[in-house]
């Protein structure tokens, strides 16, 4: 299955979802709808599920840029099911069994995904052994070690990421930083870890207080924004202890940075055009296909070094969402260390 990108998303692909969808709504849920359902009904909810089940899903994957036989049909089984709930029982009559198609086609997928998981948990000792035997850092070498073991799916780097965020939330803390000749950090001149604990502590005071006062209006709300605000804060955690503990590293062939659980990136030597180090070429705003490897600060901070691609390579952002990149800025603590070290490997390769 391939995907086919675009370089810019058009809105005309979301104006026509919305007037598809939209159409269909006022169509069976307003008293004009039920006029014109009262003349030609069959052949109008043949219509509507022609639109739910095929154009619609189609709309959106133009909208989103990705279109792919897989996003289809999860989007036309998404559409069966919308037609079961929007069309009146009484107009939808015999092309009932037809939204059934979509609920066995949906449970299907998430059966799937659940023997992916497991999957992930039955082969989890011996990814654990492979991410140990590995001399990448543990950012990088948990995920490749379990696509090594595993058919790598968007559900399964889904898992990963939240595995790799309890073991630095919780396991982490007896660990240190390695800090060697091929170890750069990109946080400890900046206020990122000083940032990070601000917002900590305005979701846990943000926390008590809507908390209490939700409490006796609505329990569920409550309830919910309460495990919302956990998980914020466990994952704040990780992220600084991802941030401490895995500065970027020269490896024997690429580039490995980092700056946390949601920004990751592999580069190889040979996949680099040029390196800009000119601080007047530096001061502008990046590109949107540029990823930034910043620390946050209290200040707008500028990269030390912008390193131009040969093709698009692809970052690794929260949740195993993978985007690709044309230029890398780095904000590296030593610089000039960095840059003759870099520099040094690009002469090699």
């Amino acid at each position: 299955m391939t995907a086919v990108v675009r370089k810019s998303a058009n809105p005309v692909w979301l104006i026509l979802l919305l007037l598809v969808l939209g159409s269909n709504l006022i169509l069976y849920r307003t008293d004009f709808g039920g006029y014109v359902l009262s003349g030609a009904s069959g052949a109008v909810v043949i219509g509507s599920l022609i639109d739910l089940a095929i154009v619609a899903p189609l709309l959106f994957l133009a909208w989103t840029r990705s279109i792919t036989l897989k996003g289809f049909l999860f989007g036309a089984a998404t559409g069966l099911i919308a037609a079961r709930f929007l069309i009146p029982a009484e107009w939808l009559g015999s092309y009932t069994p037809i939204t059934y198609i979509g609920f066995a086609a949906e449970g299907a997928f998430i059966l799937l995904e659940l023997v992916l998981v497991v999957s992930l948990f039955v082969y989890l000792p011996k990814i654990i052994r492979t991410t140990g035997e590995d001399e990448k850092p543990l950012l990088f070498a948990f995920p490749a070690a379990v696509n090594s073991h595993i058919r790598s799916h968007p559900i399964i780097h889904a898992f990963c990421s939240e595995m790799l965020m309890f073991y630095y939330a919780f396991g982490s803390w007896k660990r240190k930083p390695c800090l060697n000749e091929d170890a750069f950090t990109l946080h400890r001149n900046s206020s990122h870890m000083a940032m990070q604990m601000m917002l900590i502590h305005a979701i846990i005071i943000e926390t008590i207080g809507i908390h209490w006062w939700l409490h006796d209006k609505s329990l569920v709300l409550s309830i919910i924004l309460l495990i919302l605000n956990v998980y914020s804060v466990i994952y704040l955690i990780a992220d600084m202890q991802a941030v401490r503990l895995t500065p970027s590293v020269f490896g024997s062939d690429r580039l490995y940075l980092s700056l946390g659980m949601s920004n990751k990136m592999e580069i190889r030597y040979s996949d680099i055009e040029e390196v800009v180090t000119d601080v007047e070429k530096l001061s502008g705003k990046l590109s949107k296909d540029t990823a930034a490897f910043i620390a946050r600060d209290f200040e707008a901070g500028r990269p030390d070094v912008l390193l131009r691609l040969k093709h698009p390579v692809s970052a690794t952002l929260f949740m195993g969402i993978r985007r690709p990149h044309r230029a890398v800025a780095v904000r590296v603590d030593d610089k000039d260390a960095f840059i003759r070290r870099l520099e040094k490997e690009l002469d090699n390769h």
